[in-house]
């Protein structure tokens, strides 16, 4: 199931997480992406096939052609599923990782009084909801 496909794992209760996926989900025209709350079933298990914690959400994961990407691997490759100049995210690649991923350490570590927390996960448009999954 959605083995060929990118999926994308965020923390379903954070409104910056969910609002990004909202973000994604306008601006990736494929809609080849699929999503997943890491607080999910189905996230719990993928991750541990990975290694990853089951209770893991310090990142957003993002599962590519068979890769765990996390932190601003999983952002910054998450950009070239986007159209227009959302695209050109990818070229911070070339930015040294203990730059990006100080980065968002720093920003994920105040993600919930920054943008804050729901009660319970974000629950997709029904036009969204088959690239859900779980």
């Amino acid at each position: 199931m959605y083995e060929s496909e990118p999926i994308l794992f965020f923390d379903g209760v954070c409104n910056l997480c969910s609002n990004s996926v909202q973000f994604v989900l306008k601006h990736n025209r494929q809609g080849n992406i699929r999503f997943a709350s890491l607080q999910s079933h189905f996230a719990k298990q993928k991750l541990e096939s990975f290694d990853l914690p089951k209770d893991y959400l310090q990142s957003l994961v993002l599962i590519e052609s068979g890769e765990v990407y996390v932190k601003s691997d999983a952002a910054l490759r998450l950009s070239t599923h986007l159209n227009g100049i959302w695209s050109i995210g990818s070229a911070f690649l070339i930015v040294p990782r203990f730059i990006r991923d100080g980065v968002y350490d720093f920003v994920a570590k105040h993600r919930y009084n920054w943008f804050g927390k729901a009660e319970t996960c974000w629950i997709p448009k029904p036009e969204w909801k088959e690239r859900f999954v779980d």
